[in-house]
């Protein structure tokens, strides 16, 4: 099915219930959401979009984007949700690569997007998200889609630097929802999803169950992540709820303390995409009191994997629940979970080893890459690249990660792509990039570079911002003689953070 059908029957049923709303104020209802999406197919389909097209929304938050998000569906093509923070190089190389016949972007930077396409030789045309005139088009009726058409190309890195896509089809996204409703919370009308992260990332599947349960999705004013104008929105739409990354979430434990009614109108503060902090998750629980629920989840499969319920994070009485604080829940109702070994096969509770997932959640594949896929899904079970271990209840603890990437603030930052843009140049001979642990950010990046001219962290933080979002580029730059290699010449990553941390407690120069 279409699940523009969603919006569609939200509308019927529910025409004058507000269905987005921009800060504190209205910006429309489910009448006019559902009649914007429709006259967005009629004008897509104007510029030749057919069924299984992909669509581009390299955009910030705002109160356009879902109109356009759905009427992309509404004329059964693919969306393709690009983050906001990357480089315009980059949302081109993404938008190429899916093959995107129609980009919007924000207005400051679409013909800075067209020139790069340009370059690119990519035919893509791109439109202002607040440019498009859609006037008296007509009414486009829903186009038909199946359970496994793409619907959206939720682009995430690999370890070789270069983006995968992973195709979302209505299955998944369906599951995705109704896990939601049935694992983090159910949804009535009245019922708000606020956005104070971007909703290109995982955060922004969670408006779907909105959709489908007439709830209103509120666009903050700051189009971002501010604590107070979180708090103050909270309180003034009430029953709120919303995604936040273990940073945001530390940011706002900090002006709830200030606050004479920390959780007014708090209904859910959903965390997940990087690790919390005992100590943070207990400062939360006690300042803003029950209003959490953890989820652990990956683009390949959305936000689904495990949950660490309301009810198990406020229960301050059971023997384990510190222990059960320091997991990431256990399995949603929409799937399995297992801890393998090496072969595949599945390991006794408290032995560590791949955490592996499979249910009708789980990606139909990445986009044109189906060795990547093959690699990814074996015998039906998605290969996380997380390890991990189950306890005798069922509760997943997340080890390490045997992927290199770095999570900042809830986004993940993949260290090839550093590496590359650093090697570029002339003064660097090598470069190894890892995380290091950090109590505001979770993880920031540190760059080990090897020179082989002059440069210093100024020069090489400008070449990193020529070609990378700001976001990805390091904290902190360490110029070392040499790279701690093996025998065959490839760079020790263990051994570089074990440098690192000896470096942080003062006993290397």
């Amino acid at each position: 099915m279409n699940l523009a059908h969603w919006l569609q029957r939200s509308a019927h049923t529910h025409p004058e219930t507000p269905a987005i709303a921009h800060g504190t104020e209205v910006w429309c209802d489910y009448a006019g959401f559902a009649e914007r999406a429709a006259r967005t197919a009629s004008w897509l389909q104007a510029q030749g979009v057919e069924p299984g097209d992909r669509v581009a929304l390299f955009m910030y938050n705002c109160p356009e984007y879902l109109p356009l998000f759905w009427g992309v569906w509404w004329a059964g093509a693919v969306v393709v949700p690009i983050n906001a923070k990357l480089h315009t190089r980059e949302a081109a190389w993404i938008i190429q690569h899916s093959g995107c016949r129609v980009s919007f972007c924000d207005a400051d930077r679409s013909s800075g997007l067209q020139a790069v396409l340009a370059e690119t030789g990519a035919s893509s045309t791109v439109c202002s998200n607040r440019g498009l005139m859609l006037g008296d088009l007509p009414l486009a009726p829903i186009s038909p889609r199946g359970d496994d058409d793409p619907a959206w190309l939720f682009y995430t890195s690999g370890t070789t630097g270069r983006p995968k896509g992973v195709v979302l089809c209505p299955r998944q996204l369906r599951w995705c929802s109704l896990a939601y409703l049935a694992s983090v919370q159910p949804v009535s009308p009245g019922d708000s999803m606020l956005h104070p992260a971007p909703m290109s990332h995982g955060g922004g599947l969670y408006h779907l169950p909105y959709v489908l349960q007439a709830g209103m999705n509120v666009v903050p004013r700051s189009d971002g992540f501010d604590a107070v104008e979180c708090l103050d929105l909270a309180a003034h739409w009430n029953r709120a709820s919303f995604f936040a990354a273990p940073t945001m979430v530390r940011r706002l434990v900090e002006v709830a303390r200030t606050r004479e009614q920390p959780a007014k109108g708090i209904e859910t503060i959903v965390y997940g995409g990087g690790p919390m902090y005992l100590a943070d998750i207990e400062a939360a629980v006690e300042v803003i009191g029950p209003h959490f629920a953890q989820i652990y989840g990956q683009g390949e499969c959305p936000m689904s994997i495990s949950v660490l319920q309301r009810c198990l994070i406020s229960d301050h009485t059971h023997p384990q629940w510190r222990d059960r604080l320091r997991s990431v829940g256990t399995a949603q109702s929409m799937v399995e979970v297992a801890v393998c070994d090496d072969d595949g096969c599945p390991l006794p509770a408290g032995a560590s080893g791949e955490i592996c997932v499979r249910g009708d959640v789980v990606m139909a594949g990445y986009w044109n890459d189906p060795e990547a896929t093959a690699r990814a899904i074996r015998g039906g079970w998605l290969a996380t690249g997380d390890v991990g271990c189950l306890d005798g209840h069922g509760f997943l603890y997340l080890l390490d990660r045997s992927k290199d990437l770095v999570i900042s603030g809830g986004t993940n930052i993949y260290p090839r792509e550093v590496e590359e843009a650093l090697l570029t140049h002339p003064a660097v001979a090598e470069v190894s990039v890892i995380g290091r642990a950090d109590p505001e950010w979770g993880e920031v990046v540190v760059a080990y570079v090897v020179l082989q001219g002059e440069a210093d962290a100024t020069t090489l933080d400008a070449c990193c911002l020529s070609q990378l979002a700001r976001f990805k580029r390091p904290k902190h730059y360490q110029f070392v003689p040499e790279l701690p290699k093996n025998h065959y010449g490839k760079v020790l990553k263990t051994a570089l953070r074990e440098l690192d941390a000896r470096q942080l407690q003062g006993t290397t120069p």
